[in-house]
This record gives C-alpha cells, sequence and structure tokens, in this order.
C-alpha cells in the first residue's frame, strides 16, 4: 500500500496543522506538503515534555524498556512505508534503509538491555560513621537522575538512526526524559511514520503523551526558538559546523546555559605507514575508495584524507585508489543543498594551484561523482581550507617526506571523530609514536581499517575534540550516550521512604 502522509506535526499525543507548508524534494517519486514549524508549536510541546516529566521520570528502568521495545515494534510493522517514502525522499537505495531501521531498531532494544541492567545509575553509597573523630559523618547516596526535556534535531544524512527515533531520542527516552524532535525538512515523510510508530507505542504501553513532539521543519526559528525554550534542558544534534555552532552559542548565550550535544562533522585522516603501503598500496587504495564513496561519501565518519610518504609506494597507492574511483558511477545525493555544497568543495580544491588533480568527475544536480586532489604537507599546513570537511566522494592525498613530517602533521590536525592507522608489524616503532597524538585528536582510533560504519555497542565513541563534537567527553552512538542526558544527585541523611526507587530495588 503506498504511503498517503498525514502532512502534520504530531504535539503530545495529536496530530496538528501548521501556519503554512512547505513542500518535499523528494529525489524521485511525489512531493507531499508538510506543515511549517512555529515558535508557538514548540511552546507547546516544550510545555507538554515538561508536564510529561513529573511522570515519566519516576518510571521504572523495566517500564522504560518496555516502551523502546514497543517502539522497536512498532517501527517494524511499518517497515514497507518507511522503505518506500525514505528511499523516495533521499535517494538512498532500499539496502541502505532497510538496514538503516534495523540499527535503528536494534539500538532502541540495547538501550532497553542496558537500563535493565542498572548500571547506567552508578549508585554509590557511603556509610555513615557516627563515631568518626574529629566529627561524624553522614550517609551519602550518589544516583544519576534524568535531567529533563531534551531537544533532538534530526540528521539529513541519516533519515532514521540519527534523526525521529534515532540515538539521542532513544538515550534521552532510557534516560527518562521527554523529548522534542525537529523534524529535518529533507525527510519529513518519514520522520512522520516515525512519529505515528512512537505515538503507537505511547499508547500501548500507557506512557504520558508529552513524553515525544515532532515539530516538521522550514523554518529556522523553530530549532532557535527549541533551544532558547526554558524548560529544554539538552539539545542533541547532528549537522554541519556552522548549523550546530550557531545552536551552541545560542545554548550557551541562556539565562540558564544548557549543554549541546552537537556532533559536527570530520574528514577522518587516515595515516598509511611506510612498510603497509610498500606491502599492500594496491589493496589499500581499492580499499579507500570504496569507503570513500559509501553512500556518496555522506557519512560524517568518511576518511576524506590520507597522509603517505612520498615515493614509489605512494604513487602505487594513488594509481589503484584513482583507478577504482573512476569506475564509480554517479551516486544520488540526499538533498539538493548537500549536491550544491560538494560541487563548492570541489571547485575550492580546483581552484588552488598547490592541490593536483587527479580525477576530476563532473557533478550535475543531484548526481556526484568521485573526486581526488593530492598535496604536499607543506601545503596542507599552509592553507587551513585543504583540512575542511568536503561532504561528499572527494579525496585528498597528503604526501609528506618523512615519518617526522607525518607526526608533526597529525599533531596539527584538528579534533575528529576518528582517525586511523594502516600498519604492518615493521610499522609498530612508528605507530607507537603516532598513536599517543591521535589520542588528543579522536574519539576513536583504528588499526588496518576503515572508519565508515559505527558499531551501537557499550564501547563505542562517536565524539571527538571540537570541532568534530561540542563535548569531548560524550558520544552520540552506543549506551555511554545515555550520560549526556543524565546527572548525578547526592542524598545525604536521606530516610528510605524518601529516597529514589532506583535504591530500593
Amino acid at each position: 500500500m503506498t504511503f498517503i502522509p498525514k502532512g502534520k506535526h504530531y504535539v503530545a499525543g495529536e496530530w496538528l496543522e501548521g501556519a503554512g507548508t512547505f513542500a518535499s524534494s523528494p529525489a524521485h517519486g511525489p512531493a507531499h506538503d508538510y506543515p511549517v514549524g512555529t515558535v508557538e508549536l514548540v511552546n507547546r510541546a516544550c510545555a507538554a515534555a515538561e508536564d510529561a516529566f513529573t511522570a515519566y521520570a519516576p518510571t521504572t528502568s523495566r517500564e522504560r524498556a518496555g516502551f523502546l521495545r514497543a517502539i522497536a515494534d512498532e517501527i517494524e510493522a511499518r517497515a514497507d512505508a518507511i522503505t518506500e517514502i525514505g528511499t523516495q525522499e533521499t535517494g538512498l537505495p532500499v539496502a541502505r534503509l532497510q538496514g538503516e531501521r534495523g540499527r535503528t531498531t536494534g539500538q532502541l532494544r540495547l538501550f532497553a538491555e542496558h537500563i535493565e541492567k542498572g548500571d547506567y545509575l552508578d549508585r554509590r553509597v557511603d556509610a555513615a560513621l557516627p563515631d568518626r573523630q574529629p566529627a561524624p559523618r553522614p550517609e551519602i547516596r550518589l544516583v544519576q537522575r534524568p535531567v529533563g526535556p531534551v531537544a533532538v534535531f534530526g540528521a539529513s544524512n541519516f533519515p532514521l538512526a540519527f534523526s525521529t527515533a534515532g540515538g539521542d531520542t532513544a538515550a534521552a527516552l532510557a534516560a527518562g526524559c521527554p523529548v522534542v524532535v525537529k523534524g529535518h525538512s529533507a525527510h519529513p515523510g518519514t520522520g512522520e511514520i516515525v512519529a505515528d510508530a512512537i505515538d503507537a507505542a505511547i499508547r500501548k504501553t500507557g506512557m504520558p503523551a508529552g513524553v515525544f513532539s515532532l515539530i516538521q521543519g522550514g523554518n529556522r526559528q523553530v530549532g532557535e526558538a527549541l533551544v532558547q525554550h526554558p524548560l529544554i534542558q539538552a539539545v542533541g544534534f547532528t549537522g554541519s559546523l556552522a548549523g550546530g555552532r550557531a545552536l551552541f552559542n545560542l545554548c550557551a548565550a541562556r539565562p540558564q546555559p544548557i549543554p549541546f550535544f552537537g556532533e559536527l562533522g570530520s574528514v577522518n585522516p587516515m595515516f598509511l605507514l611506510p612498510d603497509a603501503v610498500k606491502a599492500r598500496a594496491e589493496d589499500l587504495g581499492q580499499g579507500w575508495a570504496g569507503s570513500l564513496v559509501m553512500g556518496a561519501g555522506q557519512f560524517c565518519t568518511n576518511p576524506g584524507i590520507a597522509v603517505v610518504v612520498d615515493g614509489e609506494d605512494a604513487d602505487r597507492f594513488t594509481a589503484a585508489t584513482a583507478e577504482a574511483l573512476s569506475k564509480v558511477a554517479p551516486q544520488t545525493m540526499l538533498t539538493d543543498g548537500i549536491a550544491k555544497a560538494y560541487r563548492d568543495g570541489q571547485a575550492r580544491f580546483t581552484a588552488r594551484n598547490a592541490v593536483k588533480p587527479l580525477l576530476v568527475g563532473e557533478s550535475t544536480g543531484r548526481e556526484a561523482t568521485p573526486n581526488l586532489f593530492a598535496t604536499t604537507g607543506e601545503q596542507f599546513l599552509t592553507d587551513h581550507a585543504l583540512s575542511e570537511e568536503v561532504f561528499g566522494p572527494l579525496g585528498l592525498i597528503v604526501r609528506i617526506g618523512s615519518v617526522d613530517e607525518m607526526i608533526d602533521l597529525a599533531r596539527n590536525f584538528e579534533g575528529q571523530l576518528t582517525a586511523t592507522i594502516h600498519m604492518d608489524a615493521g610499522d609498530l616503532a612508528i605507530a607507537r609514536r603516532l598513536r599517543p597524538v591521535l589520542e588528543r585528536k579522536a574519539g576513536r582510533i583504528l588499526v588496518n581499517g576503515f572508519p565508515t560504519g559505527v558499531e551501537v555497542v557499550d564501547a563505542m565513541v562517536h565524539g571527538g575534540p571540537y570541532p568534530a563534537s561540542t563535548n569531548f567527553g560524550a558520544t552520540s552512538v552506543g549506551t555511554m550516550s545515555i550520560r549526556r542526558f543524565l546527572r548525578p544527585v547526592s542524598y545525604q541523611n536521606m530516610p528510605e521512604g524518601l529516597l529514589p526507587e532506583e535504591f530500593l530495588g
């Protein structure tokens, strides 16, 4: 059955119209009209979230786990409709949407298991010492408590896993925080279906209606009003550096500043050590090309830069990469805006005399073809624009003169989501010098792999020093991401009947 969208916002259990409409811009298939968000809707959703917090925060971990599992079940019940509208809106292939849906439901169920174990509460008890001298010590207990209503911004490049019921929403709901989502205008229909699934789960499990709201996009004022609303206590964001920094500044300028957990992108440099390149230059080039064009390069972990010592082995690596990229057909990008930004990024590289074009593809409309460039370490360090992310299948090879220069180049990178070391056994001494440098630059360090593909597990860190993210101590993927929406509270000399339920189980 073909999905026909309601074309409405979802606010605290009600489907509401807006003051105006905007038309979706699908890669293929019919366009639909959706309501434009308003400040009034933001106020309504935030007030409902605050009311819901009173009832939702005290729910047990088991009750919230049941709610998360119900959301996952309801998303799966709408699988065909999600795939249909999702592929139309984004241009992503069916297999990608199916895989992302599995990741979305999987992380909801992972959080359910995580909170049922109870470790996330970090419960601590220091017993009273009434006979301690020179003064007695009171009993002190500590537990993590939810912060309050959370704002979540849908991401353009992940219509499911980082959007309406994505990782930020799952973590906040698991923590006990109601969520207000600003939907992304690139995939409003996908967001609407997922909101419908959450609505069904709310009704099935008896959760308060205000625990979730979706306000569609189409108006920049909605995002600004959301992060500035006094009832919002934290923000989860995945998007551009410029947009994220603007929202971060608004959060910091509030009378009550709040944490802004923004994941803002990265060039994810790879460092190819000499023995590895000598032994397998062709395999490394082909592997990099495959990672570079995956999803038309529209992953925040896309490895856009390869650093290699100049010489014949670097020539082999370069040739293999260029050959593999030359065989890649044009790919549809997620939005017209992203496609234009990719073309602008390509033009930025081709305009530089210090950058050598190795493979230049013609990208038109919403289609993107791969591009490959090369430069020297010296030129890279003197031109900051070369280290800025180009969102799409564009790679830059930085050829340096020595291992020492490679280490120095690594020290000059800004914060990254990932950094990769390609090495063989003979490269161990160099890798030992490089690893501590990269630890200060990235949230995840890989060896002999490619970063496109983020496992949703307990040990994952998807974040890094600024500008990769706005909070280097946080992750937006994995169970540790729940910490963003919790705060520790100590209870001193608290009678048992007054303690939170988390201490009584």
